[in-house]
């Protein structure tokens, strides 16, 4: 099972590369990081996008045509537009969520920035995230991008991962280790 993962993320990784150098030596990484964003919430949204790049039953010509539609209706850079486009030739899709966390890593390492992924119990404010940002950035001692998303099980807290660490003061964490303690008297 792992020798798919990583062809998969070889393959994400050469076109991650490939489109960074190319939006970075035309002064266009901006529009790359705005493209991304845009394709992660689409393929978020819609699981309709989410087929179309996983799904055999779709040809390299349907693909095709749906990505370029797409990515006039999105108003994606050339670039993006253009690798999408030979993506779907090359019935590489499916590799498109990994390809975007890898754009997305080496925008960031570009920028002296590190992303965090944060996972809270509800939405946070504004406020809230500002100074979550602030404290990671004081503790890393790099600017932190937050990736935020929403998990109701956790039942308060949050769930920080930056890079390998994981920093996790979720109520649910906090009573799975009270009935691991408690197993272990009784």
């Amino acid at each position: 099972m792992s020798e798919p993962v990583s062809i998969s993320t070889g393959i994400a990784q050469r076109y991650a590369t490939a489109v960074f150098e190319l939006a970075k030596d035309g002064g266009k990484l901006q529009a790359l990081e705005s493209d991304m964003d845009a394709l992660a919430t689409a393929l978020d949204e819609s699981a309709d996008f989410r087929d179309l790049i996983t799904s055999p039953v779709y040809s390299r010509d349907d693909q095709g045509r749906a990505i370029a539609a797409l990515a006039g209706k999105m108003e994606l850079d050339g670039i993006t537009a253009k690798t999408l486009g030979l993506m779907a030739a090359k019935r590489r899709l499916f590799v498109l969520p990994q390809m975007i966390a890898a754009i997305r890593e080496k925008i960031a390492a570009e920028k002296g920035e590190v992303t965090a992924d944060v996972t809270a119990a509800k939405a946070m404010t504004k406020a809230q995230q500002d100074k979550l940002a602030k404290a990671l950035k004081d503790r890393i001692g790099k600017d932190v991008k937050l990736n935020l998303s929403v998990d109701e099980r956790l039942i308060g807290g949050l769930v920080v991962k930056v890079g390998s660490r994981m920093i996790d003061t979720s109520i649910r964490a906090r009573l799975n280790a009270l009935q691991n303690v408690m197993k272990e008297v009784g």
